[in-house]
């Protein structure tokens, strides 16, 4: 039941006491800010760590050449071990567990011109499956096909931030680009799930960008291998295992040399990633209880001070007959307002500057922090109960003073 009187008294304590209640309910508020805000960043890591896997099928090995760091079979370390179109041909049509397959030619930082626009991309000479591979969405016209590689023509299909960039205000198809020099038709215009960093490429047939941009028409950077998606991390490492050991044999190197052949298991770089982010979210929520816990001790105490200075009148009222219970009463609903209502003001500054945060901060590992909202429902219950517990004991030793002692105090 709602009483008037016991929050006439409550807000008259709280005047008397403005400085001490304001740092008490400065440190509850901080306490709350700062767990919003630490759990705001762990989400916004979570996020960014899901948006580049996004980018990227999961259920893929990445086979990339290396150098040895094991001598083998009268060969010595350091010696480089290179992708070719002979393992790409091995592993497209002699590994059983292989569904899906795209090599790889990267040309780093390579010259795109159009007209008097020119820009810094990466080219990568792709076979078809690049495109799920990498989860690219043509948004105008096709990606690389079939044809394009029987034919070897010299077709492109570019990124939403390079058709920004060289192609400005105009449709990007059928346009002529020169890539290192070379013309290229763009055929589409593609969009990625790993977001605008993952959209300044362009793709070219692979044999295309060997014969023209390579001066080793055989070289690859890499060959992507996708395998059925429900394979659990352990199939995937022995999928991984047993790719490494079938090149070993062609390349000639030790099967155990990690660094011959350095093969980036998605699946299981998805899996440590995401590990070590619940980790750091669970080190916020200590961290963020740990503070909560401070400010509620301070609540304690100075409900306790509270107690102690009121104890003459306590005695008066419970002389003229206030029970325990009602003391008890309105010591916790002083501790309760001041807890919930100081939290309250801490919870709000946080997601405003959660959310402040998410219109100006953007990185590849770091997106779009947010508050969840259930989360900020259950913070504010722990507040209340919080708030409740901070209270409890000081109303208790108060309940207890018997008055004829109360009386005495000065």
């Amino acid at each position: 039941m709602f009483d008037l009187d016991n929050w006439h008294e409550i807000f008259s304590t709280i005047r008397k006491n403005k400085l001490r209640t304001f740092l008490t309910g400065f440190s509850v508020a901080w306490g709350i800010m700062m767990l919003v805000i630490l759990l705001g960043a762990g989400q916004g890591l979570h996020n960014g760590a899901s948006s580049e896997f996004m980018g990227d099928a999961i259920n893929s090995l990445w086979i990339n050449g290396g150098r040895t760091s094991v001598p083998y079979q009268g060969y010595n370390i350091g010696r480089s071990i290179t992708i070719q179109n002979e393992d790409y041909d091995y592993l497209s049509t002699r590994e059983p567990e292989v569904i899906a397959s795209s090599a790889s030619r990267n040309f780093w930082n390579s010259q795109i011109v159009h007209g008097e626009e020119t820009g810094s991309f990466e080219v990568r000479g792709v076979h078809p499956a690049n495109q799920g591979m990498e989860n690219n969405h043509v948004l105008m016209g096709r990606y690389i096909n079939d044809k394009d590689i029987q034919d070897s023509r010299k077709v492109a299909v570019i990124g939403q931030r390079v058709a920004k960039e060289i192609l400005p205000d105009q449709d990007p198809l059928d346009k002529y680009i020169r890539v290192n020099g070379v013309l290229f038709q763009v055929v589409g215009v593609y969009s990625d799930d790993g977001g605008e960093d993952e959209e300044d490429n362009v793709y070219v047939p692979v044999n295309v960008a060997q014969k023209s941009l390579s001066r080793n028409p055989k070289d690859l950077t890499r060959v992507i291998v996708a395998y059925d998606e429900n394979y659990s991390l352990d199939q995937s490492k022995k999928l991984e295992t047993k790719i490494r050991e079938e090149l070993a044999l062609v390349h000639g190197f030790d099967p155990n040399d990690q660094s011959a052949l350095r093969i980036w298991n998605r699946q299981e770089r998805m899996k440590d990633i995401m590990g070590a982010i619940s980790g750091i979210q669970v080190f916020v929520w200590i961290i963020g209880v740990f503070t909560i816990i401070a400010g509620i001790i301070g609540v304690s105490n100075i409900m306790m001070i509270v107690v102690k200075e009121r104890t003459r009148e306590i005695g008066i009222r419970k002389a003229l007959g206030a029970t325990p219970g009602s003391i008890v009463k309105l010591i916790i609903q002083e501790s309760v307002f001041i807890t919930t209502f100081s939290g309250y003001i801490g919870l709000v500054l946080g997601v405003w500057i959660v959310n402040t945060a998410g219109k100006y901060v953007n990185h590849d590992f770091f997106k779009n922090p947010e508050v969840n909202f259930e989360i900020a429902l259950i913070t504010l219950g722990i507040l209340v109960v919080a708030g409740g517990l901070a209270g409890f004991f000081p109303a208790s030793w108060a309940a207890k003073i018997r008055p004829i002692e109360a009386l005495k105090e000065e």
